[in-house]
């Protein structure tokens, strides 16, 4: 079966690197860029799109979601960096933007 024969959905369950997604969607990107950010791109597509909830019904209302929330994440690395964005967790600890509970850290008596 080729990508065309694909539906969305199953196109997206095909799809693993962010090169594949861009040129699945037809987003022109620099490979450069791509190559040093691929897994952050992917995280801030992730994300957008958790936070948007559902994409819409249809073949293309979906698709347009889908490629909007994608150029818009591979668009947050051409005008920044990984280290400026800070997708994941590790360098938003890094960054001293960690949460502690206040509970956790326990009483020195009350």
């Amino acid at each position: 079966m080729s990508d065309v024969d694909l539906t969305l959905e199953e196109a997206l369950e095909e799809l693993s690197s962010a090169e594949e997604f861009l040129d699945y969607f037809g987003i022109a990107y620099d490979a450069k860029t791509v190559h040093v950010n691929r897994l952050h791109i992917l995280q801030r597509y992730h994300n957008y799109i958790s936070a948007q909830g559902p994409a819409p019904e249809g073949d293309a209302p979906a698709r347009e979601f889908y490629t909007t929330w994608l150029t818009r994440a591979y668009m947050d690395f051409v005008s920044s960096d990984a280290l400026t964005e800070r997708v994941f967790v590790v360098l938003q600890k890094a960054a001293g933007t960690s949460f502690v509970p206040l509970a956790s850290l326990g009483g020195t008596g009350d």
